[in-house]
């Protein structure tokens, strides 16, 4: 009894082990989170947007599920086209006969900028220079964000949101495939 009950705590001592030693080399697989300006070029697919004000977490004005494509290119330009899902058509057909109601919604509705881009790898930023967009207040003015890139997913944490300066927006992308 006591061979059995001795190989029983042996053999579930074992299993203990190997199992923390898995977990530990699958956490160690995991690709660290990169700031480096390779591991942002390229294209990317958004997946949210989460502005925060006072400490409090909403989706952002666009709504829940938002799209947008990101390009971040290895000569330092860029362009982001984000858009809410859904928007209205222009009931004349005709992109220069909308509404002022028409209007307002695209205006509201999408937030589409490019231009060139830094990357500052030691603070983990990059920093953005629009030269055209559809929110002129941010064309030719520096526009910093941090991030991070783990495996096929960035993070963006862009301080001064474009529809409210005093709260922060917190994207999410997956690189597109």
């Amino acid at each position: 009894m006591k061979k059995t009950m001795h190989r029983s705590l042996a053999s579930a001592s074992v299993i203990a082990v190997a199992a923390t030693l898995a977990a530990a080399t699958a956490a160690w697989a995991q690709p660290a989170p990169k700031t480096t300006r390779a591991a942002l070029e390229g294209h990317w697919t958004l997946v949210s947007i989460v502005n925060e004000k006072d400490g409090v977490k909403s989706d952002s004005r666009l709504g829940a599920n938002p799209l947008g494509l990101f390009i971040y290119d290895r000569s330092g330009r860029y362009s982001v086209q984000i858009y809410t899902q859904g928007l209205a058509p222009i009931a004349a057909n005709d992109r220069y006969k909308g509404t002022a109601e028409e209007y307002k919604a695209i205006m509201h509705g999408s937030l589409s900028h490019f231009g060139t881009y830094t990357v500052d790898e030691k603070a983990g930023t990059f920093t953005l220079r629009p030269v055209a967009g559809n929110y002129p207040n941010w064309v030719g003015k520096d526009q910093p964000r941090k991030f991070a890139v783990s495996g096929d997913e960035l993070k963006i944490l862009n301080p001064s949101s474009s529809g409210d300066p005093t709260s922060k927006s917190y994207l999410t992308l997956k690189r597109a495939k």
